[in-house]
């Protein structure tokens, strides 16, 4: 569709959602102004939606953090945030209306940390899931993100009777200094405690959080945290590379967020390439450039959910929604004192019927989040789902792109999906007819993932001013 050029370095962007928030802008200045939700979901497919929960509070923010939330919570505020997330999930399943069947095929709850909240509070987080807006918990696969200091025995047992059946811990590293280097103070018998308690509430997938090239981890280093988690036999790990962005606390320490940096970024790839080669060596399988799964682990959700074109509703000042036309959420920050304005903004409204914040996605965007969101996992994209769905051929509509993955050796030739062959496959060996990257290309994900941004997305991320 456009012409490319690669930028420097291997680790550009994390994309884990496109368009990113940062290329959002309020819906009052549109031409439309601020859409109803009930218009916007008239048209809308019900039958496969998400539900996600944000919940923007933590104990700590660790340093690296950029995500929409703040440290603590004083005078009732988690009350009266869920109070908000109360109308908000009323105001959302009206609009959603009867006319059809709503169904949620997948649940989660994200932040910031929601088990900071306490376990009664937890509760209500349920009950605002499936009393307001119908989703059941108990039959539907539900991930909860937690912390080593907020994952209590109680607040687990909540979550475990209620159907939770995937947590998320963030360890990040079991090496006491490289925790400290990174801003997350913690001791790993605390970790390993907070491990032992998810294990005794026997939620069926435990995930791990660990995250590489912090300042002064070595191979050697990193094989320790890795072997900690291994130990612990989780069903599932994401390996994050770290990086240093504006308003982060590493950031306001002085390191570098912006230039190349070579020898930090040779110092990740070293370390993700061990850090893979270990896991897939101990009896996992890479599902994406961050994300790795036991072989023998349950299934990890939904056989009919499709996040390239199903919605998702967000509930949460800091949740995304998406329908076919329109990805909106709340006003987005990172430095402290503004996330604050918005969180207090937040709980004192009571009108949730319109959209507030979001960018309209047309048919070229679609087409570009539907390549980026496969392409980006290990499976890659079936060329025939893209051109059933679109009317078009994707090898023919990102020639430049491709041709340029191409050429670095990203995609992995051995697939066979090039316009002429169409069929179907899946898993780690070569799969005919599947589009999809090598082993060079997933560990270029966060330079392969910004190529595929349009220039009107890239024009407003550009223009967005941090705050």
């Amino acid at each position: 569709m456009t012409g490319t050029t690669l930028g420097t370095g291997p680790y550009r962007s994390y994309v884990y959602a496109y368009p990113h928030k940062t290329a959002y802008r309020p819906l009052a200045d549109h031409p439309g102004g601020r859409p109803l939700l009930r218009d916007l979901w008239a048209t809308e497919r019900k039958d496969a939606l998400s539900l996600y929960l944000h919940i923007p509070f933590c104990e700590v923010r660790c340093g690296f953090c950029n995500l929409f939330t703040r440290i603590g919570a004083p005078e009732e505020l988690t009350t009266r945030y869920l109070d908000a997330l109360d109308r908000q999930a009323t105001a959302v399943r009206d609009a959603l209306g009867d006319d059809e069947p709503v169904r949620f095929a997948s649940a989660a709850f994200g932040g910031g940390t929601p088990t900071f909240l306490t376990a009664g509070e937890l509760e209500r987080l349920c009950d605002i899931a499936e009393k307001r807006m119908g989703a059941d918990l108990s039959a539907v696969p539900l991930s909860v993100e937690t912390s080593p200091s907020t994952a209590t025995a109680d607040r687990l047992a909540v979550l475990a009777d209620r159907g939770t059946t995937r947590i998320s811990i963030g360890v990040q590293s079991f090496v006491e200094a490289e925790a400290r280097a990174a801003v997350r103070p913690q001791h790993r018998s605390e970790v390993e405690a907070a491990l032992g308690r998810i294990r005794e509430a026997r939620v069926p997938v435990l995930n791990i959080d660990l995250i590489y090239g912090i300042e002064g981890q070595t191979e050697a280093t990193w094989r320790t945290s890795l072997d900690a988690a291994l130990a612990w036999r989780p069903e599932e790990l994401y390996l994050y590379p770290l990086y240093v962005r504006p308003l982060t606390g590493l950031g306001r320490l002085g390191a570098s967020a912006e230039g190349p940096d070579t020898a930090w970024d040779e110092q990740r790839l070293r370390l993700y390439r061990a850090g893979r080669d270990h896991l897939l060596a101990h009896g996992y399988e890479q599902v994406s450039m961050r994300m790795f799964r036991r072989v023998d682990a349950p299934p990890a959700g939904p056989d009919d959910y499709a996040c390239q074109t199903d919605g998702m509703i967000g509930l949460g000042c800091g949740a995304r929604s998406y329908t076919s036309s329109l990805h909106y959420s709340f006003d987005y920050a990172v430095e402290m004192r503004e996330i604050r304005g918005i969180i207090d903004g937040f709980t004192t409204t009571t009108d949730f019927s319109r959209a507030e914040v979001g960018r309209y996605v047309d048919d070229g965007e679609a087409r570009r989040r539907h390549l980026l969101q496969s392409l980006l996992q290990a499976d890659g994209m079936r060329p025939a789902e893209y051109r059933e769905r679109f009317g078009s051929d994707p090898y023919e509509d990102f020639a430049a792109e491709l041709e340029l993955f191409a050429g670095r050796g990203w995609l992995d030739a051995s697939g066979g999906g090039g316009p002429e062959v169409d069929g179907s496959g899946t898993g780690g060996s070569a799969a005919p007819g599947r589009l999809r990257l090598s082993p060079e290309g997933l560990a270029h994900s966060d330079a392969l993932g910004p190529e595929l941004f349009s220039p009107a997305v890239r024009a407003a991320m550009a223009a967005y001013e941090a705050r």
